[in-house]
């Protein structure tokens, strides 16, 4: 019978036939993970078990061609804005997680999509590394600081595995040599060479003339609003007077008068009152006025009575009621509704009022007795 001496957690990546002796993978192996597997096998005899060997095994796990090639550091370029064309900025080369045979090669290309772009190309050298170069004449960092290069990777092993790496190219500010005197923001918006602190100077006298300026002009709203007042301590005191001047009785769009008038009315009746209407208006019988009517029942029927009419006020008129009560313990006060007229009055009473009244009792008495001539 044969078994596996087991030691350890990697002996169960295999198995053996305990009658042929057949070693077989257990578990699915990884080179990249681990190359080598050593472990034991004993050997015992059926009839007599004590009767054993021991043999130690070692698998080496073979490569395959799984991983594609990639870019080694560094993916970050730059670029000088007065590059020549044809000068190389960069030389890259390529890694492979797998085990690279001896002789493996790696080819260096530009994508089908940038391979249209004249900015850069790459140049392979047939020795694993490849340059990239400039195929423009100088570059603007005004019009384009970054510029991005898709380098595609292929590897020799089969199958064949590639990759497309992007490169960032960053154009800088360069003297006559070459050297980079600069790449950051600043250098985009500072051409001239100002500092960083200068920059800082500039903006924060930027932010304080903002700052004086929105003060100013909300002093001035503040002082608009206290012309309209005359008095700051109290606004009760102050008095608002709009010098306009309507158009009289011939402004008739100004104020429709009819809202005066009572909205249950109006809602009955669609014809306007603030107007004269052109129909000819009919006398109205007026019920006679009963000797024991109210005055107050009186000025009532007369308000309904008006209300109801459509040919009534409220255009220029004068709605006169003529009636006096009756019922007074003082009697009549007016010649209202009197049947006698002055020569029926006796004023003679007057004399009796004295002094006061005389001239009174001569005017209203006897004719024959007033003389202005002898009045004083």
């Amino acid at each position: 019978r044969y078994f596996i001496d087991w030691k350890n957690d990697v002996d169960s990546y295999f198995t053996i036939d305990a009658t042929e002796g057949t070693i077989a993978t257990n578990e699915l192996l990884d080179r990249e993970s681990t190359a080598q597997y050593n472990f034991s096998i004993i050997a015992s005899k059926v009839s007599n078990p004590l009767l054993t060997s021991k043999v130690n095994v070692i698998i080496n796990v073979l490569d395959v061609n799984e991983f594609p090639p990639e870019i080694s550091v560094p993916y970050e370029t730059s670029v000088c804005e007065n590059a020549k064309p044809g000068q190389v900025i960069q030389t890259v080369t390529a890694a492979d997680k797998d085990l690279s045979p001896a002789g493996q090669r790696f080819s260096f290309r530009l994508s089908a999509e940038a391979s249209n772009k004249p900015n850069f190309t790459v140049h392979d050298y047939r020795n694993n590394t490849a340059g990239i170069e400039t195929r423009r004449n100088g570059y603007s960092r005004r019009q384009q600081e970054l510029y991005f290069l898709p380098v595609v990777i292929e590897d020799s092993s089969y199958p064949v595995q590639s990759s497309t790496n992007t490169m960032t190219i960053r154009v800088c500010r360069c003297d006559s040599d070459g050297t980079i005197l600069s790449c950051n923001v600043e250098a985009i918006f500072l051409p001239v060479g100002l500092s960083t602190g200068a920059l800082i100077a500039i903006l924060l006298c930027i932010v304080i003339l903002l700052v004086i300026v929105v003060l100013y002009v909300a002093l001035r709203r503040q002082k608009k609003k206290d012309t309209l007042m005359t008095s700051k301590e109290d606004i009760r005191d102050n008095v608002i007077h709009y010098d306009d001047e309507g158009g009289g009785e011939e402004d008739t769009q100004a104020f429709d008068i009819g809202a005066l008038r009572n909205p249950k009315v109006i809602e009955d009746n669609k014809i306007r009152r603030d107007i004269k209407p052109d129909s000819l208006r009919f006398p109205r019988q007026r019920p006679p006025v009963e000797d024991n009517t109210d005055i107050r029942d009186f000025i009532n029927q007369r308000l309904q009575e008006n209300d109801v009419d459509p040919a009534a006020p409220p255009y220029d008129s004068l709605a006169t009621y003529a009636y006096e009560g009756n019922g007074s313990v003082a009697e009549s006060l007016s010649s209202i509704d009197s049947l006698t007229t002055e020569a029926d009055q006796d004023y003679d009473y007057l004399s009796d009022w004295g002094p006061r009244f005389k001239i009174l009792a001569d005017m209203f008495g006897e004719e024959e007795s007033y003389n202005p001539d002898k009045v004083t």
